[in-house]
């Protein structure tokens, strides 16, 4: 089995960190694949950077040459996932809606610690979109810009851990969603200084994107996520479609 795992940012290093992580749960035999956008942001945390993010993830999952099983879309709360499933014919896997919906098996209510405040609407959207919202006790912002996890780690782990525990404490929330692609690996040590479960998005979706290939399913395309109709699509930024 083979998986993709985009990255929604241009940064090499959160898609190499992502994939790293990815590869944690995923079974033998099944290989992970990390993906970087050819165009883009550097990181992704807004609604332009987003959609900017959905074209160029789907150009580069278009253009890889070689079979594959499944597809992840590894940020939180972008835009995007609905054009992928159009356009394959195999299980895609979004890590907010991924995280979230393993959340619920784990206590009543979650909460999604986040990166910068602006970005609590774009995952508050897309968990309403999904219908995972109604469970969602809060999201909480950290400060942090994702590209402040890697350059001040320890700095990001206290502000992570702070919007948990405020979150536990205040919103009553029983489980904590890492609500970014770029604090993959991070989930262990917060459950050990929060003492609840805490979920990644990246690798429960790798679990669920596994498990969907072996049952043998995919995207119904009767409808919403039909196959494209054959049109001209002219202007396409990247290198799909050349």
């Amino acid at each position: 089995m083979r998986i993709l795992v985009v990255n929604v940012n241009t940064t090499e290093s959160i898609t190499d960190a992502i994939a790293k992580q990815a590869r944690t749960v995923a079974s033998p035999g099944t290989e992970i694949v990390g993906l970087t956008p050819w165009f883009g942001a550097e990181s992704v945390e807004g609604n332009f950077e987003s959609y900017l993010a959905a074209i160029a993830v789907m150009d580069r999952v278009m253009a890889y040459d070689q079979p594959f099983d499944a597809v992840i879309q590894a940020g939180y709360g972008e835009h995007g996932r609905e054009g992928l499933q159009e356009l394959l014919n195999v299980p895609v896997v979004d890590i907010t809606e991924a995280a979230a919906s393993t959340a619920m098996f784990l206590g009543h209510a979650y909460s999604v610690v986040t990166t910068l405040d602006r970005t609590v609407p774009l995952i508050e959207d897309r968990l309403k979109l999904a219908g995972l919202y109604q469970r969602c006790a809060s999201v909480r912002a950290s400060g942090m810009a994702v590209l402040e996890l890697e350059e001040d780690p320890q700095r990001a782990m206290e502000a992570i851990v702070r919007q948990a525990e405020l979150a536990i404490i205040e919103d009553r929330a029983e489980v904590i969603c890492l609500g970014c692609g770029g604090m993959a690996g991070l989930d262990e040590q917060i459950r050990q200084r929060t003492g609840v479960p805490v979920v990644d998005g990246v690798t429960a979706a790798v679990t669920i994107a596994e498990g969907l290939v072996r049952l043998g399913l995919s995207t119904s395309k009767v409808r919403t996520y039909a196959t494209p109709r054959p049109k001209k699509v002219i202007g396409w930024p990247g290198k799909f479609g050349r």
